[in-house]
């Protein structure tokens, strides 16, 4: 494999992707709510993401955590952040959505794209939920899309590592492919290598340790920490993927 790989940071704050541009990453996946697999960030957010970044922003367009089949309200939602995204001035969004049985809805998804313009389109993680993955990416490349972020429909990327070869080698550079999940400093380059891709995407998340002196424990689930990307893991990732090159 030659040429330097890219690495994509999911920063789930304008902290996170601050310190992610400082460990070297490539590219920023911005969005929220880490702990239920991402929902789409504040406008705020990423407003001040865009000002402050200097590397390609990409947002998660996602209204809601839970499953991929959305319903007419969900998708005027998803609308209008693309919307926002394109005014704000990101370099691209993340979308995904399924129908009932578990395929890609294609309609829905051309509406998305459509709404994108000439903004980059990666289709997010609920590929990886789908019921035929090398069916579902024929109908990603349909869309337009430039990539498929995805763990090979396993637990993490390691895991999937042969069915993301397989899937590289039948896409045929119609598209790109992006491994996702558990993705660390000591697995990345191994991962890299077994799948074939050229992309990388990892969180690089550490616990931040509150700074106030008062905590109440009886708040069960307003825990004063918090997890955010770290520029030192950022780093090793960056470091630990050009070695392997």
């Amino acid at each position: 494999m030659s040429g330097r790989r890219l690495l994509e940071i999911a920063s789930n704050s304008v902290a996170s992707a601050m310190a992610a541009q400082a460990g070297g990453a490539d590219r920023i996946e911005l969005f929220d709510n880490l702990a239920q697999g991402g929902t789409t960030p504040s406008r705020g957010s990423v407003a001040v993401a865009r000002d402050r970044l200097r590397i390609p922003l990409f947002v998660l367009i996602r209204p809601r955590p839970g499953d991929f089949h959305y319903d007419a309200q969900e998708t005027e939602i998803m609308l209008r952040d693309i919307e926002s995204c394109r005014q704000l001035g990101c370099d691209g969004v993340v979308i995904g959505a399924l129908d009932a049985d578990g395929a890609v809805d294609v309609p829905l998804c051309r509406e998305l794209v459509a709404a994108a313009g000439p903004l980059g389109i990666t289709f997010h993680r609920a590929f990886d939920a789908a019921r035929d993955l090398q069916a579902a990416m024929e109908q990603v490349i349909g869309l337009g899309c430039h990539r498929i972020l995805s763990s090979g429909g396993a637990a993490s990327a390691m895991a999937g590592s042969a069915m993301l070869w397989q899937l590289a080698t039948q896409a045929a550079g119609r598209i790109h492919l992006m491994a996702g999940a558990g993705l660390d400093a000591d697995n990345i380059a191994d991962v890299a290598n077994q799948s074939g891709c050229n992309e990388l995407h990892a969180s690089a998340k550490a616990v931040r340790t509150s700074s106030t002196r008062h905590h109440n424990p009886a708040l069960i689930g307003l825990e004063s920490d918090w997890v955010q990307s770290d520029e030192g893991l950022v780093s090793a990732l960056r470091q630990a993927l050009d070695r392997a090159e």
